[in-house]
């Protein structure tokens, strides 16, 4: 049996009943990660564990404080009083690389089945030139009776052949390692805006209300509108200042000699 390389620093012991993982890591607009931390802060979910090895970005982060920290990558839990129990991945950070990215992977779902974990959903977004008006949700996964049952209960669009390519990092691979050790597990992927400063909050809301409609989470999603109307104001200013800029440049006379 592989060693496993990566450290899980258990925070507190608990059992679960029949839980379902929910992984939201950096990835494209953050759809993922900002889905998961608003869980985690609407539902007060505590700290299961932490994860950390030497495959993480060589890099600290500097806080509110002004101090340095290094990348996290968490693991949190909620007890349900309707429903299955949660577990939520959340992070600053991937893993670095294909073969710790397959490392880690492995070892989330080893520490998962241990917890009683029957299904794994993995979040993420889907790149576009333009920030789409309404963001559409797609559904893959490694079994065809799961992804039905997410057609069946929600708006979910399940045909993604053509419409996106790999899908890279920790949400592709906990789909595809976890089907090998008889876990299904399905990937909600929000359209957003591709551009790598833009944060896909409007996307996040989109597959928040998707795990509202299918776990019965209960969570208000509406306190994330006041957040995606500020981004858009900031989005708008910056366009602005952009045409001007442009505007500016095109009326430059330039001399060579």
């Amino acid at each position: 049996m592989r060693k496993a390389k990566w450290n899980f620093e258990i925070f507190k012991k608990t059992a679960l009943k029949n839980p379902v993982l929910i992984e939201g890591l950096p990835g494209i607009g953050n759809v993922g990660k900002i889905a998961v931390d608003f869980i985690i802060d609407e539902l007060k979910a505590e700290k299961l564990y932490e994860i950390s090895g030497y495959s993480m970005p060589n890099s600290v982060f500097v806080n509110e404080k002004n101090l340095v920290e290094l990348p996290k990558i968490e693991m949190f839990y909620k007890k349900m009083r309707k429903g299955r129990d949660l577990m939520l991945l959340t992070g600053d950070v991937q893993p670095i690389d294909e073969e710790s990215t397959y490392e880690f992977c492995e070892d989330v779902i080893d520490s998962a089945k241990k917890y009683g974990v029957s299904e794994i959903i993995t979040l993420g977004g889907i790149g576009l030139g333009d920030v789409p008006k309404k963001a559409r949700v797609f559904c893959t996964g490694n079994s065809i009776k799961l992804i039905e049952s997410y057609k069946k209960d929600t708006n979910v669009n399940t045909n993604l052949h053509g419409i996106v390519g790999p899908i890279v990092g920790v949400s592709g691979l906990l789909l595809g390692l976890s089907q090998k050790k008889n876990i299904e597990a399905v990937s909600l992927l929000t359209e957003t805006y591709g551009h790598p400063m833009y944060l896909g909050v409007k996307a996040a809301k989109e597959t928040l209300s998707i795990l509202n409609s299918k776990l019965g989470l209960g969570i208000d999603t509406k306190k994330l509108d006041k957040e995606i109307t500020r981004l858009e104001k900031d989005m708008k200013k910056s366009e602005e200042t952009s045409f001007q800029t442009r505007e500016d440049k095109a009326g430059e006379v330039h001399y060579i000699g």
